[in-house]
């Protein structure tokens, strides 16, 4: 009897220059797809009669881009509101919310009680200047403002804003995990840090699913049109990186364009009672848990922050920072933190620790080490996001336990000066590692935060090879890795991420076809030109998505 395949559609793309992924098939010219997958290579995708044919006229082509830790609905956010992201001078800011104030105003749409709210903001491009907050009572023209930070680790808000918050400025309240800064007669500076960022989320939160289906539906048709096929978004429905308990519920409303890999916050997990002979579960509601979808949408291991940020000072250290005399915290009781951490892989969860300083990393280490030792190997693998600074012990400890690191080098190209002046030369040395990494035999994904920093995939490629800072500085030259390393690990690399290797991240038979078409060989133009690579086309499962051949 004939294979089914033999009466489904072929489409056979030839005449390309595919980069492959696969070190056993490095490269090839042919390639035949059916019903999205790559069925055969070179010759034998020739061998197929009545194939649509698509001359790709030379052309590089590669795996699609994957991107294991961005934030898809946050960056959709970004789109739409006020931009901060190139304000250099607290001035930049006033005249930007007070231009837009004014374009409301000129729509008709100006309400005393609508929120201002303005992204991207980076307070170490104000060298030193600190926004006031009774000048941004004044640019807000008396309605509540809302500044998110680029790190995605404080706000800024003005006087309207505390006060709908219930916090006296004058005598603003302590919050565990976090802060209300003051200035020193102790009033309140507008600075959120960390978890007091949430008693502004707990007023303009739970979001509108319409509202985060079009965030979502924005982000990904941007995705596409940079090569980016598949997405993990570090951070749902909870915790103060969430924006809904139904946001899951967005994902499956909105027309995607990537294929969405979902991390719920611990937060979201709790008891699940179920029949007498089994022992209580820890979970989302009807036992939904890691793995859980298909190759369009799925489940990811549970997120759990463990300290903040280097830009804030608030990732936790095992030293004091180079700036300042503190090394910064954890964001709860680790005693709680690990607790709820194990319960969850316990019952089928992979875990994903937000770990950023040394102390952070050990914390996380252990966790999942104890995690591995008491309940295996998950079949997705447990992660650590970022590792903002890893001594080289730790490495060891990673490459032993089986565990994977997910650094984000484009930090290096936006912040790195920044960076490098609050942890000093030796700890800069040890700061977002790749090249050791490899040494190690760990496998390195490609990430970017998105929207903390640009999500370009070239231009992450690029900031791997490179690793200068936003004033050409070298950060870490001993962790810089090759053109070709840094493509394995934005294809082949995030698909073992994430628990789909084999299945896509290489251009051969039975996986996915996930293509990007580029205008140039990345492999062969200038390290510093990587990112100036066209994106001529990119394919999901073999059906076009953005682009033509």
């Amino acid at each position: 009897m004939q294979s089914p395949l033999n009466h489904s559609p072929v489409t056979v793309i030839d005449n390309a220059q595919f980069l492959t992924q696969d070190p056993q098939n490095p490269h090839a010219q042919a390639v035949a797809i059916i019903e999205g997958k790559i069925v055969a290579l070179d010759d034998a995708a020739r061998q197929f009669s009545h194939a649509k044919n698509i001359d790709a006229g030379g052309a590089v082509i590669t795996p699609g881009f994957n991107d294991v830790h961005a934030h898809t609905v946050w960056f959709g956010q970004t789109l739409l509101e006020i931009d901060l992201s190139h304000a250099s001078a607290p001035e930049d800011v006033y005249e930007t919310i007070s231009q837009a104030l004014d374009v409301d105003e000129s729509n008709g749409s100006e309400k005393a009680d609508k929120w201002i709210i303005s992204s991207g903001f980076n307070p170490n491009y104000l060298e030193g200047a600190e926004l006031e907050i009774h000048k941004l009572d004044d640019a807000a023209a008396g309605r509540p403002l809302l500044i998110k930070h680029n790190s995605g680790h404080a706000y800024t808000v003005n006087t309207k804003a505390l006060e709908i918050a219930g916090v006296d400025p004058h005598s603003p309240q302590a919050i565990e995990g976090g802060e209300i800064v003051t200035d020193s007669e102790g009033n309140a500076t507008g600075l959120l840090d960390e978890n007091a960022m949430r008693i502004i989320q707990d007023i303009l939160q739970p979001e509108a699913t319409s509202d985060l289906v079009q965030a979502l539906e924005r982000a990904t048709a941007h995705y596409v049109s940079e090569g980016l096929t598949s997405v993990t978004d570090a951070g749902v429905a909870g915790g103060w990186i969430g924006h809904s308990p139904r946001e899951i519920a967005a994902y499956q409303e909105a027309k995607l364009l990537t294929r969405m890999q979902l991390m719920p916050t611990i937060d979201v997990l709790h008891d699940l009672e179920g029949h007498t002979s089994e022992k209580t579960a820890f979970g989302i509601d009807t036992g939904l848990r890691t793995g859980f979808g298909n190759e369009r949408l799925q489940i990811g291991p549970t997120k759990i922050f463990t300290d903040g940020s280097l830009l804030g000072t608030t990732a936790a250290m095992s030293e004091d920072y180079q700036c300042c005399s503190h090394h910064g915290y954890f964001q709860g009781d680790v005693k709680v933190m690990k607790s709820q951490a194990l319960k969850a892989a316990s019952l089928g969860w992979s875990l994903a620790l937000h770990a950023i300083g040394d102390a952070a990393v050990e914390f996380a280490i252990e966790v999942i080490t104890e995690a591995t030792s008491r309940y295996g190997q998950p079949s997705m693998p447990h992660r650590i996001e970022h590792g903002g600074v890893v001594q080289d012990s730790q490495i060891k400890k990673i490459a032993e336990s089986g565990i994977i690191l997910v650094p984000q080098p484009r930090f290096i190209r936006e912040f790195g000066d920044s960076m490098a002046a609050k942890i000093g030369e030796v700890r800069t040395n040890l700061s977002y590692p790749a090249k050791r990494l490899l040494d190690a035999g760990v496998v390195l994904p490609g990430s970017s935060d998105r929207p903390v920093a640009n999500g370009s995939p070239l231009k992450v490629m690029e900031a791997f090879v490179l690793r200068e800072t936003e004033t050409g500085e070298i950060y870490g030259a001993d962790e810089r890795i090759t053109a070709a390393e840094a493509l394995y690990a934005y294809t082949a690399g995030s698909a073992f991420a994430t628990g789909w290797a084999g299945k896509k991240g290489q251009i051969k038979p039975g996986q996915l076809a996930d293509l990007v078409v580029l205008g140039d060989n990345p492999l062969e133009v200038e390290p510093n030109g990587i990112s100036n690579i066209d994106i001529v086309a990119t394919m999901v499962g073999g059906e076009l998505v953005h682009g033509q051949f």
